[in-house]
Formats: structure tokens, sequence, C-alpha cells
């Protein structure tokens, strides 16, 4: 299941939540209805894995963002050693702490999704739930999720990356600035291109 499909399921499990609030508790577990629960988790499985990846990949991605800064004041003798050196420190963390932290995730995913779907909804709708996940049409949606990520990213990164460009370079230069250090780069920058016109 990727993301899109993963979000199309956890919009399912979200409106049917609400309804429920707004209605009667569902019924006191079962044999039968935890195992429907156990089954729905099966196919929230690799969203589970991607939520984990995600929580690894945002604080290694702004420690990997301050460190290029900083390599980049470094004397350029030693910067190319210190690079080398960083990237294996991260590959090695991320190496050993994804598959924990999957591993931690997974475990704890029945005793907190699978508790909340086993408090709010009925079997009933834990079987409508399944029935879509295990149709072609959901199949179908979630094999293209990717090209409408794409699509959408592409679009977004069309009309608005000279913006962002140009706002992440004032950033960068703010930065500098508070550290009193020169902007690398600073005389030619990807903004001034980007904002040129097209022939």
């Amino acid at each position: 299941m990727n993301a899109l499909k993963l979000l199309a399921a956890t919009t399912t499990l979200a409106c049917a939540s609400l309804a429920m609030a707004q209605g009667p508790a569902a019924p006191a577990s079962s044999p039968a209805k935890k195992e429907l629960v156990a089954k729905v988790l099966q196919h929230q499985q690799q969203g589970v894995e991607i939520m984990a990846r995600n929580m690894l990949q945002a604080p290694v991605a702004q420690l990997m963002q301050g460190a290029g800064g900083m390599l980049q004041q470094m004397p350029a003798d030693k910067r190319e050693a210190a690079a080398k050196a960083i990237e294996a420190d991260v590959k090695k963390f991320v190496e050993e702490n994804g598959p924990f932290l999957r591993d931690k995730a997974q475990k704890l995913a029945p005793s907190t999704v699978g508790a909340i779907l086993e408090e709010k909804f009925t079997e009933d709708e834990l079987k409508q739930i399944l029935a879509w996940l295990d149709s072609p049409v959901s199949k179908k949606f979630g094999q293209l999720g990717g090209e409408m990520q794409k699509a959408l990213g592409d679009k977004v990164l069309a009309e608005n990356g000279a913006t962002l460009d140009a706002r992440f370079k004032v950033l960068q230069q703010n930065v500098a600035k508070h550290l009193g250090v020169p902007m690398p780069g600073a005389a030619s920058s990807p903004a001034g291109n980007k904002n040129s016109p097209k022939k």
C-alpha cells in the first residue's frame, strides 16, 4: 500500500470514526472482531513502515542540511574527508535505527491503531473497510498513487519553484548573517536562473 492508498484508507477510517463518534459505541470485541482488526492492520503494515521511515528522515535531513552549511566553512583540504565521514555516520545510523524503529512501530500498532479500530468500529464496518482495501478499485487507486503524486509535485514545482527558491535563498542569507559567515555561492543563485524568462 503506497502513501495515497494509505491516505484513502485512513480517510475512510477517519470518516467512519466521526460517524461512530456521533452514534452509539461499537459493541464489545469478540474473537471474530479481533481477527478483522488484525487483517486491517496487515493492510496498514506498509503505511506503518513509511511512518517509521519518515520519523528518521526528517531529523536526518535537517542534520545533513546544517552539516552541509558548516562544511562550506571548512578548509577545502579537510572538507571532502569530513563529508565522507559524516555520510558514513548518517548511513550507519539509518541502517541501524530504520529497522529498529520499524519493528517497534509494527509491535505497537495492535495496541494503538488496533485498539482504536476495535473500539470505534463494528464487525460489519471492519468488513466494509476490508472489502474496500481488497477491491480491484482500491488496488488500482493505490497503483496510480505514485503517478498522481508525481503529477501534483511537478505542477507545484513548475508554478512555484522559482518563488520558493528565491524565498529559500533569503532564508539562507539570514541564517548566514546570524552565523556571521559569508553566504556560499551568493553571486550566482539558482533562483536567478529560474526567474529568467524562458525562450
